[in-house]
């Protein structure tokens, strides 16, 4: 039976960079490695103009329908986004529901950089002389982003806002048996990062943890302070293997990391749920370059690769994607983010850039 791909193109550089992964799907389907059909559908921004929704009912249908979702960058600049009334701006009105709809509740998101291609970060090579290895695992449909919120007038005429941090022990069961499980399979280390000098949440999250921990006794907990954790992802990134966290630590300490390897294009991501997964980019649309055939399609491709492995189990056919990914970043072809740093090579375009991973492709078949 084949594949159903639900394709959410997305605002900004979105539709040029799931353009260059439709691209790679494509090849993949007329060289008969994967049965697959790609329908693509309205979501974010562009839906709401078009529709008045940023998820409307015609996506929904079409991702219920799926048996994967592929999702594009959404968003629009600050000013732009103005034009959208605060609720039913992307973020809040398709993201979020995205995930409730799925309960997608573990983002992964994998940091790598080769050794060969470790020039492109901005650390020195004496701090990752091997590269850059490690997976990062958020919970995704809790915490303060999915709490209780309210704004108003308080009885002293002054404006405020008040939002809540909420978290139940079968939430916080669920994600860190994900990290444990990924941890064990690789080398039987993870760091918890939390706050629980400061909060409630992280004092449940660390008892939660150790429970489960007596369930892993091959799998080494260290534990950490989310801000010593944004420091030591600087000063010394090779001591971390697994990561797991909550869901607005997992946030920036997630794009912190896109920093450390040189790029945010170079971060797809992993969203997964119980009967239903999404794959996506872990950066934003950038508005400011769309439609200049310049943006990393890394991200969005290598989402992809994550894609065929996690929710098709085409364990080899990933890995020769993701082989493809880094010969061609390892090559020195590399988009404008990324050019600066470039030892040997060019600078190539998005389209030059989804060109040279299928090439790469088709000489390891």
């Amino acid at each position: 039976m084949s594949i159903k791909i639900a394709i959410l193109p997305g605002d900004g550089i979105g539709p040029e960079i799931m353009r260059e992964a439709i691209k790679v799907l494509t090849f993949l389907i007329e060289t008969s490695r994967l049965d697959a059909t790609l329908t693509e559908s309205p979501f974010g921004a562009s839906a709401y103009f078009s529709y008045g929704d940023s998820f409307p009912d015609v996506t929904k249908d079409i991702c219920d329908d799926a048996d994967v979702i592929l999702k594009g960058p959404v968003g629009l600049s600050y000013e732009e986004s103005k034009k959208i009334p605060v609720d039913l701006q992307p973020e809040r009105a398709a993201i979020l529901p995205l995930r409730q709809r799925y309960d997608t509740f573990a983002n992964i998101r994998p940091v790598f950089l080769s050794e060969q291609a470790r020039h492109f970060s901005p650390l020195k090579d004496s701090v990752i002389p091997n590269g850059i290895d490690m997976i990062l695992v958020r919970e995704l449909v809790g915490g303060l982003y999915f709490g209780s919120k309210e704004k108003g007038v308080n009885a002293s005429g002054k404006r405020y806002v008040s939002e809540s941090l909420e978290y139940d022990e079968d939430q916080v069961r669920r994600i860190l048996k994900v990290a444990f499980d990924i941890a064990k399979d690789r080398k039987g280390l993870l760091h918890n990062i939390h706050k629980s000098n400061v909060l409630l949440s992280s004092v449940l999250w660390n008892e939660v943890l150790d429970e489960i921990g007596q369930e892993y006794p091959e799998v080494e907990v260290v534990n950490m302070l989310v801000d010593a954790a944004a420091t030591a992802l600087c000063l010394n990134p090779a001591q971390f293997d697994v990561m797991v966290m909550e869901n607005m630590f997992g946030d920036i300490l997630s794009d912190q990391a896109g920093g450390i390897v040189g790029s945010l294009g170079l971060m797809p991501s992993a969203c997964i749920g119980e009967s239903k997964s999404y794959y996506e980019p872990s950066h934003g649309s950038a508005p400011d370059i769309a439609g200049l055939n310049i943006a990393n399609p890394y991200s969005m491709i290598g989402s992809v690769a994550m894609m065929l492995e996690m929710s098709f189990n085409m364990t080899e056919l990933s890995s020769q994607l993701w082989s493809a990914l880094h010969a061609v970043i390892e090559s020195g072809n590399v988009t404008r983010d990324l050019s600066d740093r470039v030892v040997s090579g060019r600078t190539v375009t998005t389209e030059e850039f989804g060109a040279l991973v299928i090439s790469e492709l088709e000489m390891s078949f």
